[in-house]
Formats: C-alpha cells, sequence, structure tokens
C-alpha cells in the first residue's frame, strides 16, 4: 500500500445530473424546475408549479430515456471522467492523495451526498470543477450555491468558475469536428455550433456571462481549425427551448432549416456538453437528425461530446492544478471579458 505523506486534495465535480431509469425521471423533472435558478419564482408557487410540470412532462421524458435504454447515461460518463481525472492528477501530484467526487444538481449523486463523502474523507485541499465550460447562472451558480449551503467538512476551498478557452478542451472540439469534416469529403457543410439555450432575458436582465463565453468557445475552435489549416464556414445556434419567453437564438432547427436553404450539410458540435446525454443522444441525434432529412440536409453529422478524450482530461487536470495555486474563484484561462452582474469573479472584486 502506497504512504501518502503529503496533501488531500478533493476536487469536486459538478454536473446537472440525470434520471436512472424510467421511475426516477419525474423526481429528476421535479428538482430541476423546483430550482429557483430554473424557475424564479417564491417556493410558495415555484413548488407546486415544479409538481405540475413535472407530472405534465414525465410520459413524454421517459421515451425519450426509453431511446437511451430507460435512463441518462450521463453519470456513467461522468465517472468515467472522473477516474480519468484521477489517474491524470495522480501522475502529476505523486506525493498527495487526490480524490474526484461527483455532485449533481438535481439526481444522485446529489450534492448533499458529494459534501458528505468529501468531509469524510477529510481533504486538506478543495477545488471546484464544473463540468460546464460555460458559466452560467442556471448551471455554476446554481451548483456552487448548493455545494457552499450543504458543505460542512474540511478543506480551504477554491472554486474554478469556468473554462471556456481551455485548451485541451477547444484542441478535443477541433480535433471531433476535423473528424467529421473528413467523414464529409468534398460534400459542402457548415459547422453548426449547437448550445443549449438560456432566456434571453437571464443575459440583459440579471448579466449572465453564459452567452458570451459560448461565442469565445466557438471562436477560439474556429482559430484553432484554421491553424490546422481548415477554414470552416460555420453558425452558431441553440438548442432545447421551451415555454413561452424568447430565448437565445438562432434556434439549432432555424439553423438547420437556413442550411437547407442553402443548401449544405451539416456537421453538429455539443459546444457546451462534455458528455453523451438526453440533449445530444436524443434531440440531436434523432429529433434534429429526423429534421435534418425532412428538409434534404445531407451529410447530417454530429461531433461525439469529449468524453474521456486525452486532450480533455489534460486540460481538466490542468484546471484543477491552476485551482490549487490560488486562492477563491477564477477561470482557467480567459473568463468573462465584458462587465457582467452575474460573473462570480467580478462579484468578488465587487465585495472586496
Amino acid at each position: 500500500m502506497r504512504t501518502i505523506t503529503g496533501r488531500r486534495i478533493a476536487v469536486v465535480l459538478f454536473n446537472l445530473g440525470g434520471p436512472d431509469d424510467q421511475a426516477s425521471v419525474k423526481p429528476f423533472l421535479f428538482n430541476l424546475f423546483n430550482d429557483p435558478a430554473i424557475i424564479g419564482l417564491p417556493g410558495i408557487v415555484r413548488t407546486p408549479l415544479a409538481r405540475l410540470i413535472s407530472s405534465r412532462r414525465e410520459t413524454s421524458a421517459q421515451a425519450n430515456y426509453a431511446l437511451m435504454g430507460g435512463g441518462s447515461p450521463l453519470l456513467p460518463e461522468t465517472r468515467k471522467q472522473a477516474d480519468a481525472l484521477e489517474a491524470a492528477l495522480a501522475q502529476r501530484l505523486p506525493d498527495d492523495e487526490v480524490r474526484a467526487f461527483i455532485a449533481m444538481r438535481y439526481w444522485s449523486p446529489l450534492t448533499e451526498e458529494a459534501a458528505t463523502e468529501v468531509a469524510a474523507f477529510g481533504p486538506d485541499e478543495i477545488v471546484l470543477l464544473p463540468l460546464y465550460p460555460q458559466f452560467s447562472t442556471t448551471t455554476t451558480e446554481s451548483s456552487l450555491k448548493r455545494w457552499n449551503a450543504v458543505y460542512a467538512g474540511s478543506g480551504e476551498s477554491r472554486t474554478v468558475c469556468c473554462w471556456p478557452e481551455a485548451h485541451g478542451w477547444v484542441e478535443a472540439q477541433a480535433e471531433g469536428i476535423a473528424a467529421k469534416l473528413d467523414e464529409a469529403g468534398d460534400r459542402p457543410v457548415r459547422v453548426l455550433f449547437s448550445a443549449h439555450g438560456i432566456p434571453e432575458s437571464l443575459v440583459q436582465r440579471k448579466g449572465d456571462p453564459y452567452q458570451e463565453q459560448v461565442e469565445s468557445t466557438v471562436a477560439a475552435v474556429v482559430a484553432k481549425l484554421e491553424a490546422m489549416g481548415r477554414k470552416v464556414d460555420h453558425a452558431l445556434c441553440y438548442q432545447s427551448r421551451v415555454g413561452p419567453m424568447k430565448w437565445l437564438g438562432p434556434s439549432t432547427p432555424e439553423a438547420l432549416e437556413q442550411a437547407a436553404a442553402d443548401k449544405v450539410g451539416a456537421v453538429v458540435v455539443p459546444i457546451a456538453f462534455v458528455s453523451e446525454h438526453v440533449e445530444t443522444l436524443v434531440e440531436l441525434d434523432i429529433e434534429y437528425g429526423e429534421l435534418a432529412h425532412e428538409r434534404g440536409v445531407a451529410p447530417y453529422l454530429r461531433v461525439p461530446a469529449v468524453g474521456t478524450s486525452a486532450l480533455f482530461i489534460n486540460a481538466l487536470a490542468e484546471a484543477a492544478l491552476h485551482g490549487l495555486s490560488r486562492t477563491g474563484v477564477a477561470p482557467y484561462g480567459p473568463g468573462c471579458r465584458g462587465d457582467w452582474k452575474a460573473c462570480p469573479c467580478q462579484t468578488e472584486s465587487r465585495a472586496a
């Protein structure tokens, strides 16, 4: 048995979570819609509304998860990433004991479970590392708030708030796109960078930096492709729109309609997701794939999520190491360029 002489380091990976089976679809949806970051109403109104929405959407959501075997693959995928990250950090920090913990926001292992596990580990150092490349109040901020509310163990914590232009993340995306461009051959295609949408009001009223950070990721990936000798026709679009509010656009279906009008195929890139789940395997592959076929968008190719790509895992490891070298909240690589009210770094500096 290896004797540990250095620090105990906990790296906490935040992600959304997903139902394990058909029975957990409804409680997962309830947890999602009962989050004030998702529905910004007082709890006395939000909670019964979340019950209503989860009941009404249960059957259709179960049908989507049935297409993936009954539940979400997100947790198994995240476990593989956590294992790969632990191995990468063990090589870089041979005198320390490093463990990666998974804290899901809406389904098991929930943040509360992860907090208990981390406290039992008794860390000297903690790095909070979201698996959301771009910061948003609906994802990273919600996860961090929950963690700060429930964690009561040891360790000095620091937060990696975002990493929209992390080198390994950008390179892994560029390599995936290049492989699909090779598959397309001489056929004209447009690279469609598809990000999960949010309501425009979050950007305009709450100062959410998500849109800017998604755009910076796209710009970095396109620049990397150009450095590889690949100048691409590309567009940014947003998927998963729900409800009557105006969301960031154009939507991915609208971008596919435009591709059809322009008589080009599509190489679709999940630019805000790092793992396969319902938004990639069902929405992109099946629903939008059928739309592309109906509109004559051919070829229709989808770049896989980065998963456990060595380039991507290296980016996570470097982000964790960067976090250990400092205190407080900071991005890994460039973060926000604008003065966004919701940016946690700017909030911290204003408080100081």
